[in-house]
């Protein structure tokens, strides 16, 4: 596929998927669908409910158009999913958003279109969950009639100093080409700089660690810093005095949450 000839899809425009279009039209025609009728209504007029987004910043992007009709994403080559991935009630991975979108990215696939899920996921989900969904649908064959990568978003929703393109990518690819095809894609709106995995899993594993371990320390840090008030100790001068060793992680107490740490 040809960098100049790209064109662009977002299947959800949540916090993640409207930066990460708004970002894209900078260089690519792209196009922004939601399911949600209002939601495209809304952000025609201008306007984004979750702030990630100004009206300055959207009345900008004139290389973007919102749709809530699947027909309109047959004219993207490169199709993007940015839906959400949250738990049952029995704290289980709940893959149905994943799921119905890889339904339509089968009903809409041409040979030789790139597939890229940044939804959280665990390793392997991709492509032993949602790309078969799109093989069963299409009656594509993957890696050979349309490929997929994987890049996991990383938005800390409402941080204004470290936007999308601040925040470096994990790109990877299902084949060595469309692993550097990925990864030049993003490259093209990231400041920040890319990290071309591995595989696909390697990525997928990569969200997951990260999640672990701010999820583990911020808990870690909760539960000394209640310890600590039983003593009539400062939390604070706690973690001043720990910190003066050269390795230790400065961490304070907060809430741990977030969408993808299900």
């Amino acid at each position: 596929m040809q960098m100049e000839n790209t064109t662009i899809a977002i299947l959800g425009l949540g916090y993640v998927g409207l930066p990460l279009a708004v970002a894209f039209s900078k260089h690519f025609p792209t196009i922004g669908f939601d399911i949600k009728a209002a939601r495209i209504e809304e952000l025609k007029q201008g306007k984004d409910n979750t702030r990630e987004v100004d009206e300055v910043e959207l009345a900008a992007a004139a290389n973007l158009t919102f749709s809530c009709n699947e027909e309109d994403l047959k004219a993207a080559n490169v199709l993007i999913v940015t839906v959400p991935t949250p738990i049952d009630d029995h704290r289980q991975p709940d893959l149905t958003p994943l799921i119905k979108a890889s339904e339509m990215l089968g009903r809409v696939v041409k040979k030789g279109d790139i597939v890229i899920y940044e939804s959280t996921v665990y390793p392997g989900a991709t492509e032993e969950e949602c790309i078969p969904v799109v093989e069963t649908v299409s009656g594509f064959v993957f890696n050979q009639d349309f490929y997929a990568g994987y890049s996991p978003e990383r938005i800390n929703p409402g941080d204004k100093a470290r936007p999308v393109t601040k925040i470096m990518k994990v790109t990877s690819g299902s084949t060595p080409e469309v692993a550097d095809f990925v990864d030049q894609l993003y490259g093209n709106i990231i400041e920040a700089g890319t990290h071309k995995a591995s595989s696909i899993k390697v990525a997928e594993a990569s969200k997951i660690i990260e999640n672990t371990q701010r999820d583990v320390n911020i808990a870690l840090i909760n539960e000394l810093a209640m310890i600590f008030s039983h003593l009539g100790i400062d939390t604070n001068d706690v973690i001043e005095a720990a910190a003066t060793k050269w390795n230790f992680i400065k961490l304070q107490p907060g809430l741990v949450g977030g969408h993808c740490i299900g």
